[in-house]
């Protein structure tokens, strides 16, 4: 089959719908189910999963094709079905070219013989953990109402044992980021080194915003503690997706996640069936594209609706996100947290927005400093010789009456201090 040369897209594949063994209370895809009503049975079949495998590998520029599998909970699916994505992936691959695989999971089913597989296979794990027991376990529920930290934290375990590589895939909520260097410092313990911290926004049916979900300012001093720490003891030793993504922003290079680029559509999801939608955050009937049994991927990637889908989040930037300073940083963030009203009073704005101004406008002069460094080739340890110098001139001698060098306006005896 002859090869497209086409930009890259990405599908987030859920192989068994929102089909899940959890009931976490601020899971926003188990209620997807209901768009299929007259199925019980959502696993991905075997000539759905290998025209998938055949269409999408042929539709991506190369040399590396990216597969992401999620749910819901992929691993229901067992491994036999694992084994054979692998076996139609090596079928399918063109000479010189690389197969990589992630798969997101709550971990609850990780024994030793998942995690040999995915040692073998090379899967990336993302890992769901919330922090320690008592705020993991305030929302990550099992369908009795039990509580899984102890699981998840025993799946970790097994991987670290077989040497599979995975990140922890934290969700920042109203409970959680109260404990910013408590979090921080349990997945340090635990030995993790990649990190991701996901903040959660939850719009109700009245269009107010759910109580589970991070407020703005809250997440922008969650973020600025940690980073504090990072900056000063940890850079280059432990990988913490945003803050190393900011690094990527101030070299120039643009952002690595979609939620900061200034327009989107590339990221995609797909239903067990083969249906595709415009994201995984609006699987709804307003965004289907199509099934690709009917209409290639790439075709939905392209057509005139996805496409404006993507240029309406840079369109639709309130006044107040164009006149930001560090616009370029943020681009009005992720469009289904567009769920507040700016300053100015326009609708459509960031939930998250003072968070995101007060933390990016603060590691500026560390991610210059940073961005100097590594320009020079030096060492992580270097860097951080001079991270810490950089801190402490925005710190050291600091008064009460001051105001809080993090950058939320406040006086410091109200703020950090």
């Amino acid at each position: 089959m002859a090869i497209a040369r086409s930009l890259p897209f990405h599908i987030m594949t859920k192989p068994i719908g929102a089909t899940c063994n959890l009931d976490c209370e601020y899971c926003f895809y188990l209620t997807k189910s209901k768009l299929y009503p007259n199925q019980s049975d959502f696993r991905m079949q075997e000539h759905v999963l290998e025209e998938y495998i055949v269409q999408y590998i042929a539709q991506q520029p190369g040399p590396e094709v990216s597969f992401a599998w999620q749910g819901g909970e992929p691993t229901l699916m067992g491994l036999d079905f694992f084994r054979k994505v692998v076996e139609l992936q090596e079928a399918n691959r063109p000479k010189g070219w690389t197969i990589a695989n992630s798969i997101q999971t709550n971990g609850m089913l990780l024994d030793n013989n998942w995690c040999e597989f995915l040692r073998k296979h090379k899967f990336l794990v993302g890992l769901s953990l919330d922090g320690p027991p008592e705020l993991h376990d305030r929302y990550r529920k099992d369908k009795k109402g039990g509580n899984t930290s102890a699981e998840v934290r025993a799946s970790l375990e097994r991987m670290q044992a077989s040497n599979v590589e995975f990140n922890v895939l934290c969700v920042v909520n109203n409970v959680n980021v109260e404990h910013p260097l408590k979090m921080y410092h349990y997945f340090k313990e635990l030995g993790v080194n990649y990190l991701q911290f996901i903040p959660i926004v939850e719009q109700e049916v009245d269009g107010k915003v759910g109580v589970r979900s991070v407020g703005g300012i809250e997440y922008g001093r969650f973020l600025t503690q940690i980073y504090n720490e990072w900056v000063c003891e940890d850079l280059g030793e432990i990988y913490v997706q945003l803050f190393e993504g900011l690094v990527g922003i101030g070299a120039g290079m643009g952002p690595s996640v979609c939620v900061f680029a200034p327009t989107c559509g590339r990221f995609l999801a797909m239903e067990h069936n083969g249906d595709v939608y415009a994201c995984d955050h609006y699987v709804d009937p307003d965004h289907l594209l199509g099934n690709f049994l009917i209409t290639k991927m790439v075709d939905m990637v392209d057509s005139p609706n996805q496409k404006q889908f993507g240029q309406d989040k840079l369109d639709t930037l309130t006044e107040y996100c164009k006149r930001c300073p560090v616009l370029t940083y943020c681009y009005g963030g992720c469009p289904k947290n567009r769920v507040g009203l700016s300053p100015d009073g326009e609708a459509g704005h960031n939930h998250l927005c003072a968070g995101y101004r007060q933390f990016f406008t603060y590691v500026q002069p560390f991610n210059k400093a940073i961005v100097s460094q590594l320009q020079q080739r030096q060492a992580p340890h270097g860097i951080r010789q001079l991270t810490k110098d950089v801190y402490r001139t925005l710190w050291d001698q600091i008064g009460r009456n001051d105001l809080c060098p993090c950058q939320s306006g406040k006086k410091y005896k109200k703020c950090c201090g």
